[in-house]
């Protein structure tokens, strides 16, 4: 019996908040900056309400940075609309700054966009497009988009199923180190989906699995050691 992939939550991912941890002087320094139209002041401003949950005057500043071109600025204001932080919530100009962000090379945007694509929020439902735009996440080592594109070819979701390609994503995503992807891989490898037959391989990563705290992992390791593999 084909056995069933395990699937990861699509979530959007929350916004960049590096740690911007300022002393009062470098605070009311990059105030000044930021005032006087600096872009990653102004991000930084941003970050520093967002963390305080001060939403509204976050999304200000952060729009301020964004609208200079600043791409996790915009990728952060994306977020504010898709969550309604500071802002009513609104798919479509979520859809609006992620794509900015994305055409910058911001791989987290790159990723929403996919997701976004996929499940039509905030635009018409399009699994090319989301195909296209997780790959690109991908191609920058993003491991959900990694994980999500060897989910899509696996299932055949709206796409041309390809077990080749899905192996490839997968593979991917579980060499830096998703539990999920690994466990996917593990079974590809013993039923001989998208690459050879290879019960020792499946043996090596269900282990790898079972090690990582997922209990699947460990009653197919151990059913593959009782089979001398």
């Amino acid at each position: 019996m084909k056995k069933q992939f395990i699937a990861l939550a699509f979530v959007i991912g929350f916004s960049s908040v590096a740690n911007v941890a300022l002393a009062e002087t470098e605070y009311q320094e990059t105030l000044q900056l930021a005032e006087q139209g600096n872009a990653e002041a102004q991000f930084d401003i941003g970050v520093i309400l967002d963390i305080k949950q001060d939403y509204k005057r976050a999304f200000q500043w952060y729009q301020k940075s964004a609208n200079r071109g600043n791409a996790q600025a915009q990728f952060n204001l994306g977020n504010m609309y898709y969550h309604g932080q500071g802002i009513s919530q609104d798919y479509k100009k979520a859809i609006e700054w992620y794509q900015k962000s994305a055409n910058q090379g911001d791989a987290d945007a790159q990723y929403n966009l996919g997701v976004m694509y996929r499940d039509g929020e905030g635009v018409k439902q399009n699994y090319k497009k989301s195909v296209e735009w997780f790959e690109k996440s991908a191609n920058q080592d993003y491991i959900n988009a990694q994980f999500n594109l060897g989910l899509m070819y696996a299932r055949g979701n709206r796409i041309e199923q390809d077990y080749k390609k899905a192996f490839q994503w997968f593979q991917k995503s579980a060499k830096q180190g998703d539990t999920e992807a690994q466990y996917n891989l593990a079974l590809m490898y013993s039923d001989g989906y998208g690459v050879h037959k290879n019960k020792y391989m499946a043996k090596k990563w269900f282990r790898e699995v079972c090690d990582n705290g997922l209990k699947k992992g460990c009653e197919n390791y151990q059913n593959l050691n009782q089979q001398d593999y």
